[in-house]
């Protein structure tokens, strides 16, 4: 159904129910709310926890590493770089608004954050540790013992409640009160001419098919290359990979437009460089749509009034090892 249709269609409703979606504009996108965290212990431990390196076999790498709170929740590289400096596989999706996602990772096979968190922990391509040395790790150092006593009141600490603390925290990574959503909100002076036409472009020609909603994007799986086959060399192969099922083959997760200014590059593989070559292929290959540099420019500049307020962190001060405490091997 297409936007011009909606008045039409509120002339069919009864008058009260048609009278009161008539006072709401039926926009496809809906703003960001703040986060409002549950149980602010567990959100400091998680973001203890986030921010922990000691969390990785070579001591230096943390979530933050490749979900860099500085750099729109991402690292701005093709693909990111683990454990011995190995090149991994795939994009790093960016942290912020990630809890709006329908499921984590580009294949989806982490059903939320919680899931997501213990992957990188034990991937040995990334953190390179274990669940168990994590747990070793935390446990030999009284004052992590002590905090999550405090928040889990248990004496033991386990690997769940470390990925239950770091998805609490990622869950407050939300990017209210961006421009277009003061837009959203009534205040039409939020943004130009220019980008209120990249707007009406990005609705008209289908773009918010998939890219809908508050994160604008992230709650469906899509196939990459409708129009024409996507090339790359880079071998993941999307929801396929998960279920099995020869027709989810280069089905990933939608990504969320959100801050997406911040999060290049862009795709699975990272190869658009530029939102230009990021709006450009998704036009011809999604779409079947060839954007002139007039309108790629308008749709770039409504992109860029996704981004939102970013999360303000104060660097949390990590409680100090022990003698009991596993050292980090770097280089072996």
């Amino acid at each position: 159904m297409t936007f011009k249709r909606i008045p039409a269609l509120l002339a069919t409703l009864p008058l009260g129910l048609s009278a009161a979606l008539a006072a709401t504009p039926a926009e496809p996108i809906q703003p960001i709310a703040a986060a409002k965290p549950g149980n602010p212990a567990l959100v400091a431990l998680g973001q203890k926890l986030y921010f922990e390196p000691r969390l990785s076999k070579s001591g230096a790498i943390s979530c933050n590493s490749c979900h860099n709170l500085s750099m729109g929740g991402t690292d701005n590289l093709k693909t990111s770089i683990g454990d011995h400096w190995k090149q991994g596989p795939i994009n790093a999706p960016t942290v912020l608004n990630a809890c709006m996602n329908l499921a984590q990772f580009w294949d989806g096979r982490a059903k939320d954050l919680q899931a997501q968190a213990g992957g990188p922990i034990a991937n040995p391509g990334e953190m390179a540790f274990s669940h168990g040395l994590a747990v070793e790790f935390l446990s030999s150092i009284p004052a992590y013992r002590a905090e999550f006593k405090k928040v889990f009141k248990e004496d033991a600490i386990t690997i769940d409640e470390v990925t239950k603390a770091i998805a609490a925290f990622e869950e407050t990574l939300v990017t209210p009160n961006a421009r277009f959503d003061q837009w959203l909100k009534g205040d039409k002076k939020a943004i130009s001419a220019d980008e209120l036409a990249g707007y009406k472009l990005f609705k008209d020609s289908g773009c918010v098919a998939c890219h809908n909603g508050p994160a604008v994007g992230g709650n469906s799986f899509q196939k990459f290359g409708i129009v024409a086959p996507y090339q790359t060399t880079n071998g993941a192969q999307g929801r396929s990979a998960v279920t099995g099922k020869d027709a989810d083959r280069f089905n990933f997760k939608v990504p969320t437009l959100r801050n997406v200014e911040l999060t290049y590059p862009y795709f699975h593989d990272g190869e658009a460089a530029t939102l230009t070559q990021a709006v450009d292929t998704m036009g011809r290959l999604q779409l079947g749509r060839q954007f002139s540099d007039a309108d790629n420019a308008k749709i770039v500049a409504f992109l860029k009034t996704l981004t939102g307020e970013q999360p303000r962190i104060t660097l949390p001060i990590l409680p100090p090892s022990t003698d009991a405490t596993p050292r980090p091997h770097p280089f072996d």
